[in-house]
């Protein structure tokens, strides 16, 4: 399974155009390249602006053109940049529409690993995913229009599904990284049950994502995020941990019903998602 994907370097200082003619030497920040630093943000701010100008270019060219009829030497000239620019960006030109889908894998990956550690997994991986949910939904328009030459285009459908395997995989690993994977004896199931709630988790955005697209990007797509996360929940929530020891005999919150009175016992160090679902689940029982 692949590592989540590291920001890549900031782009180097333009070269002197001329050959044979060296420019003055670059005099580096020592502070430039420090993860975290002013300078660091500010390089790694240019490069997304940088990519997101070849992207919208690419995008224009192909709606234009044809995805076909388009070059990279075209693009490059629309956006105002060398050739040598554009590759220090993308390395083809189908790569060119999807700018953000590196930076996105990075800022999911910060949300699973600053996780509350009492938190349930599966809440982490849905909090994790909504980062690739307001990419799109921050760009409608761009958005949609992506979709539209994803469905023409096979190069560039194979370019998207090749990303979304990269999510797919981060929240798989994360999912088993909370159970002894090695630990496959009989009756033990939670590996098995990380990657299909990986994917579970994947497809509900998927499914939830492609009709926000064809609906034009209209409506409130993170509400409709957060209803197909509660089936995904409501479905693999309970199930993930419960081949480990004593998981089984101390669920994380029990409900009964007493008369007209609802009675919840959870553990002390029980997420709270999981108590609020146990009686959600509970109270539409009655």
């Amino acid at each position: 399974m692949s590592q989540p994907a590291k920001s890549a370097r900031a782009p180097r200082g333009a070269a002197t155009e001329s050959r044979g003619v060296k420019g003055p030497k670059a005099v580096q920040d020592p502070h430039e390249n420090v993860p975290g630093s002013a300078g660091s943000r500010r390089a790694a701010a240019q490069r997304l602006t940088m990519r997101r100008k070849l992207a919208a270019a690419a995008m224009e060219l192909f709606a234009r053109k044809g995805y076909e009829a388009t070059t990279v030497d075209e693009i490059a000239a629309a956006a105002g940049v060398a050739r040598r620019t554009f590759f220090r960006h993308f390395r083809s030109k189908e790569e060119a529409i999807f700018p953000d889908h590196d930076d996105t894998l990075v800022r999911a990956a910060g949300v699973l690993d600053a996780a509350p550690p009492h938190e349930n997994p599966l809440d982490t991986v849905c909090r994790g995913i909504k980062e690739v949910m307001r990419m799109y939904a921050a760009s409608p328009a761009v958005s949609v229009e992506r979709y539209r030459l994803t469905r023409e285009v096979p190069a560039l459908r194979e370019r998207e599904i090749a990303s979304v395997a990269r999510y797919e995989r981060l929240f798989t690993r994360y999912l088993l990284g909370h159970f002894d994977e090695s630990a496959h004896h009989v009756g033990d199931d939670d590996p098995l049950l990380a990657e299909v709630a990986a994917s579970a988790v994947v497809t509900a955005h998927n499914h939830v994502l492609r009709r926000w697209l064809r609906s034009g990007g209209e409506g409130d797509v993170e509400a409709q995020l957060d209803h197909a996360f509660a089936i995904v929940r409501e479905t693999f929530g309970t199930g993930i941990g419960a081949g480990r020891s004593g998981a089984a005999d101390a669920p994380a919150a029990s409900v009964r019903t007493e008369d007209e009175v609802l009675v919840a016992v959870a553990r002390t160090d029980a997420p709270l998602g999981d108590v609020m679902r146990a009686i959600e689940k509970a109270l539409k029982k009655n």
